[in-house]
């Protein structure tokens, strides 16, 4: 009669969810099954490392959950019928159907190729482990001069582009960007951004749109052909397909559409997080897709669960964010205070300081996935139970 919850996915947000629900609930309440197509936790944010040849700690799932009470089930999410309450996957032993009472969907986002003719094809991905490694081996390969091209001016090809001319400076990096080189940034940042590219060599094409890659070139709407050995594509993400394909109330865009705990609004016994979830922040802003956005998300959701099995008080904590982390390279970085809905304030931190600063944050982060009940495996509040003595569902 045990509670039956089901964590869809093992990201920043998923893992979070699932050993935040440790942390609440009883073992002999509820059980908690986490499904990932991946046996170790993927570092996203770091892909740009990997994809030039450094090394990232491995932390297998088995390791971090041992002992919590989390049963971690290595297959890939084939399917979900949410009017029956059923996920499909399919693993080494073939393929499954799994019941749940409730379902934290945290399957995130893919890269997007926005549908540009030549980009599935010759371009490169950073958004997961596949990819970037893919990526690692054909930059090894390179010779000294050649050509690799970004595309995508935010975050992530920012953080690509860095990475690349740095730990490769034979190299000859560009970066195509849609809008001004960090437009969003405050004039400090920007200014410490293009001072950076200057440093490490980086051409940077500004208020360019890719409209085709082939294998040695990409092309521009406004007629530039710009050589390209290996292009990157970083341009936008999208997220994962199958909500879609599913009777939830989704956007335009494939996203959950779920209240302010969470919860979502069509199917009360699914929970959305991350980048699957469509969510609004201060002023009615929806949340762009980040690590920053997800892992509050992750909280809120699992809490309200918690607090809907337990009879607890349901949370009520603002989204909202503090600043942006930008690394550029290992050595330096801009730290972008923001306000609440993301708009940047005067103030960035920029420099040595500022590495440091987002290398301690991605450290705490990974920190925290990996130890999902921070050595305390309590589950603190018991489910309330019906006549029948089931647990009464979230």
């Amino acid at each position: 009669m045990q509670h039956r919850i089901i964590v869809l996915g093992a990201g920043y947000t998923g893992a979070f969810a699932a050993g935040r629900l440790a942390r609440r609930l009883r073992r002999e309440d509820v059980t908690l099954t986490l499904v990932d197509a991946e046996p170790d936790f993927v570092e996203r944010v770091r892909m740009h490392q990997l994809a030039v040849g450094q090394d990232l700690r491995p932390r297998p799932y088995s390791e971090m959950f041992a002992g919590t009470g989390v049963v971690l089930k290595v297959a890939k999410v084939t399917g979900i019928d949410v009017d029956g309450r059923t996920v499909s996957v399919l693993g080494a032993d073939g393929a499954e159907e799994l019941a749940y009472d409730s379902l934290v969907y945290a399957l995130g986002s893919g890269w997007n190729t926005r549908g540009v003719p030549g980009a599935a094809e010759h371009a490169h991905d950073i958004a997961g482990r596949p990819g970037a490694l893919r990526l690692r081996e054909r930059l090894a390969a390179l010779d000294s001069g050649r050509p690799v091209v970004v595309v995508g001016g935010g975050l992530t090809g920012i953080e690509a582009a860095t990475e690349f001319a740095e730990a490769r400076p034979d190299l000859d990096v560009a970066l195509v960007a849609r809008g001004g080189l960090g437009d969003w940034l405050s004039p400090a940042g920007r200014r410490h951004l293009r001072k950076v590219c200057g440093r490490l060599g980086i051409t940077v094409h500004e208020h360019r749109t890719v409209t085709a890659v082939a294998a040695d070139r990409v092309t521009t709407a406004e007629g530039d052909a710009i050589p390209a050995a290996v292009t990157v594509w970083t341009a936008g993400f999208a997220v994962h397909p199958l909500a879609g394909a599913t009777a939830l109330d989704v956007t335009g865009t494939g996203q959950i559409v779920v209240d302010g705990t969470m919860r979502s609004v069509s199917h009360p016994d699914v929970y959305a997080v991350g980048d699957a979830a469509m969510v609004r922040g201060p002023g009615g802003t929806p949340l762009r897709m980040s690590c920053a956005s997800g892992t509050p998300t992750a909280w809120q959701a699992a809490d309200s669960l918690a607090a809907r099995l337990t009879g607890g008080k349901l949370p009520n904590v603002p989204l909202r964010y503090f600043n942006q982390c930008v690394s550029l390279g290992r050595g330096d970085g801009v730290i972008q205070y923001v306000t609440a809905d993301d708009r940047a304030r005067r103030a960035a931190l920029t420099g040595r300081f500022a590495a440091l600063y987002k290398e301690m944050i991605c450290r705490a982060a990974a920190w925290s996935v990996a130890n999902p009940t921070f050595g305390m495996p309590v589950r603190r509040r018991a489910a309330l139970r019906d006549a029948a003595g089931a647990s009464v569902p979230g």
